[in-house]
């Protein structure tokens, strides 16, 4: 077996939650950050909870209301363009036209 190729391991490897919970594994680094744990996903709590990167979710609703306001006024503007034409076909077949 080749030596000095393989990672120091480290069997008392410091894992730390952003919510504040540590505890030791065994890893190839001596210290290991980390966003969500066991102790706080949702899935091990049953809460649900967004945990917002840079404001992803915030951008997110944002551009989901914009799109549903685009989408209810190019419906509007439909509907307004089917009682138009219905409008001038109701005239044509009484003779208005």
């Amino acid at each position: 077996m080749k030596t000095k190729i393989h990672p120091k391991y480290f069997p008392e490897a410091r894992v730390i939650c952003a919510c504040g919970n540590t505890y030791t594994v065994g890893s190839t680094s001596a210290e290991l950050k980390v966003d969500i744990c066991s102790q706080c996903h949702p899935f091990y709590t049953g809460e649900q909870r967004i945990v917002d990167t840079a404001g992803q979710v915030d951008r997110f609703m944002k551009r989901l209301e914009r799109t549903s306001d685009t989408v209810e006024g190019i419906r509007a503007q439909q509907e307004a363009q089917k009682r138009t034409v219905q409008q001038q076909r109701l005239a044509k077949r009484r003779g208005d036209a």
